[in-house]
């Protein structure tokens, strides 16, 4: 048996929610279908003003441009802007290789003066190892203020450019004063622990300079 369809469809279908959307829910999906089971037509067609059309579009036009559009411009220039402060670091730091390359190619007398102190450095390990602080004293001298001392710090500064650098000077310094101090007291513990450190500061100087390619016996 057919059913009737009222002829207000409003009064059996809920109620549109109030935004311009026009999808159904569940039930009146289902209603609508039960009514064409039925042969009867039910003339049931939401409408949509042209107000809310057109708020509907220029919401959407909007967040296209806003979330993408837009956004994708500033993602663009801000990868721009990265790619620009990288290729500027890159020329910044090669130019730097570069003239430090240039420094050590002229700088014979230098290399020869930190060559020097590797071999000190490998003299005197081998007679701490051995316990034999007479023989290291005899390697470092009684102070630092002998003149090998003062040719590789002029050798170290020469090549010393970033504070990092110049930092790792310092501490070289300091310890190789530990390390003769001890020597002479014939602290040989501190003396192991100075020459440690001596020999640290050095490694990691000459590292940071790229002189640690430069060097023999490292």
């Amino acid at each position: 048996m057919a059913t009737v369809c009222l002829s207000n469809p409003k009064s059996f279908l809920p109620s549109l929610p109030s935004s311009s959307s026009t999808t159904f829910s569940f039930s009146t999906r289902k209603q609508i279908i039960v009514c064409k089971a039925e042969n009867n037509v039910c003339n049931f067609s939401p409408i949509i003003s042209k107000r809310s059309l057109s708020i509907s579009l220029a919401s959407s036009l909007l967040l296209s441009l806003t979330g993408n559009g837009t956004f994708n411009a500033n993602a663009a220039i801000l990868e721009a802007d990265e790619d620009d402060e990288l290729m500027e670091k890159v020329k910044k730091d090669r130019k730097k290789r570069l003239e430090r390359q240039g420094i050590i190619g002229s700088s014979s007398k230098e290399k020869g003066y930190l060559q020097d102190l590797v071999y000190k450095l490998s003299k005197v390990g081998q007679a701490i190892e051995k316990n034999d602080l007479s023989a290291a004293s005899s390697v470092l001298g009684q102070n630092t203020d002998a003149d090998w001392v003062q040719k590789v710090n002029s050798a170290l500064n020469k090549f010393s450019g970033s504070d990092e650098e110049k930092s790792e000077i310092d501490s070289f310094n300091s310890s190789l004063s530990s390390l003769v101090s001890s020597v002479t007291k014939n602290d040989i513990e501190g003396s192991k622990t100075a020459f440690v450190a001596s020999a640290s500061a050095f490694e990691k100087w000459t590292t940071l300079t790229g002189l640690i390619e430069e060097l023999k016996g490292l």
